[in-house]
């Protein structure tokens, strides 16, 4: 098992953000967790990738805990995430922050030839690849958080809202590289308000209701689930 989350319980002081959570991500899978917006997605993912602490329980990862550890240590075992808002730095060129990706590798060549294949992979990049950040469009700056994190070579990515705010055609395109991330052997892990969407792309799925995991299942099990269809589809 690439990932076991086990009985994770987050409280911001008195308030139980997220109680008992427990789910796994599989080697070579992309695995949802999806919930409406305040439901502890982003706290979770937080918590995985070390940028926020853990009230109780534990987080396994290629069979180490990493819940004791520093952010930057579970970054370089393998676990990139991809915040919420993108977090560019926006005064840098596309190539500078992509750089920053790399941050912790030595070798050189090795660099140059990963920002090759993520200029191959995003083309728009390799374009305005000395425009600052903050020029870009809200898709192509997606696109350039997406590449600085594969710049890290990460054996698990960590997505939150990868396609929140951006127009119908431009989440077309995300969720088409997402794809493609996770057949080059990527690991993915992707939290997602619009279950529609997410149930395109994730092969199993986790479903979170005020801190909880309410329903878990395959695709297809989520999908003809009736909770899933009247809290979230619609239907």
């Amino acid at each position: 098992m690439l990932l076991n989350v086990k009985s994770l319980t987050v409280r911001y002081g008195k308030a139980l953000a997220v109680e008992n959570v427990s789910f796994e991500v599989e080697e070579g899978r992309i695995v949802i967790i999806v919930g409406a917006n305040g439901a502890g997605k982003t706290t979770i993912l937080k918590v995985i990738s070390g940028l926020l602490g853990l009230t109780s329980g534990e987080i396994w990862f290629e069979g180490k805990r990493i819940d004791c550890m520093q952010a930057f240590q579970i970054a370089r075992a393998g676990v990139v995430h991809v915040p919420e808002g993108r977090r560019l730095f926006p005064l840098l060129s596309v190539s500078d922050n992509l750089k920053l990706g790399a941050g912790s590798r030595k070798n050189k060549l090795s660099i140059k030839g990963d920002m090759e294949r993520i200029f191959e992979n995003f083309p728009i990049l390799r374009e305005k690849r000395n425009q600052k950040a903050n020029s870009l469009s809200g898709g192509q700056q997606q696109m350039l958080a997406i590449g600085r994190a594969l710049m890290a070579k990460p054996k698990l990515l960590i997505l939150d809202e990868p396609c929140l705010g951006l127009a119908p055609i431009v989440i077309d395109e995300i969720y088409s590289i997402i794809h493609d991330i996770n057949q080059r052997g990527v690991s993915v892990l992707l939290a997602e308000q619009n279950v529609s969407l997410a149930l395109r792309l994730g092969m199993y799925g986790y479903v979170l209701e005020v801190g909880k995991v309410i329903l878990q299942g395959n695709m297809a099990e989520l999908r003809n689930s009736e909770i899933v269809n009247r809290a979230y589809l619609g239907e």
